[in-house]
């Protein structure tokens, strides 16, 4: 995993949530929170789920389900 240079848009924050597991957390770059995440049950989960969405969000769809019911 990358150390933030200062020059990302927004930053991952790995936090600890409880005594054996974590979470993560995405900010902007105003430190503005824009996503928590669910607990993981140790580091290598955590980072695993930051990989996830970071590889995701690059090539996910929008997907408006205002009028679906969901």
């Amino acid at each position: 995993m990358r150390e933030s240079t200062g020059e990302m848009a927004g930053n991952f924050e790995i936090l600890k949530a409880g005594s054996n597991s974590f979470r993560f957390r995405l900010t902007a770059e105003d430190g503005t929170v824009v996503a928590v995440s669910p607990q993981f049950p140790n580091l290598k989960a955590v980072v695993a789920g930051i990989n996830a969405v970071r590889e995701n969000a690059a090539t996910g769809f929008v997907v408006d389900r205002r009028n679906l019911g969901t």
